[in-house]
């Protein structure tokens, strides 16, 4: 661990090398970066936030969100891929819901938080 000697002491920092060795991480914060770009998208969070509260398929979502197929397709494809939500196939419908990975636990109690504390307009 390499120690840095901080140009103004602002008091007692107990943790500051273990701070930065964690900002060193480098690919752990890309790994977080990804995951809210993909939720940068006010489509991506309607459909996450959709698939927290109830299982669908795509051609149901996209009825929904008013959106075409292909286009709901790839955005469920995106959170798929972040591990947000899981797919399940019955016969030819492939059904949608929020996974149960912490960080979708965790983005679900974050947009429950956001939502509720929202300006009413």
């Amino acid at each position: 661990m390499k120690h840095i000697e901080l140009p103004h002491q602002h008091g007692s920092h107990k943790n500051i090398d273990s701070l930065i060795e964690q900002l060193s991480d480098i690919d752990q914060f890309a790994a977080v970066a990804e995951i809210f770009k993909k939720l940068g998208d006010a489509n991506r969070i309607r459909i996450f936030w959709l698939l927290c509260n109830c299982e669908e398929c795509v051609i149901n979502i996209s009825a929904i969100l008013g959106m075409s197929s292909p286009a709901a397709s790839h955005h469920l494809r995106s959170l798929r891929d972040s591990r947000l939500i899981v797919s399940r196939r019955e016969g030819k419908e492939v059904y949608y819901k929020a996974s149960d990975t912490e960080e979708s636990i965790l983005l679900q109690k974050l947009l429950k938080t956001v939502f509720k504390n929202l300006p009413t307009v």
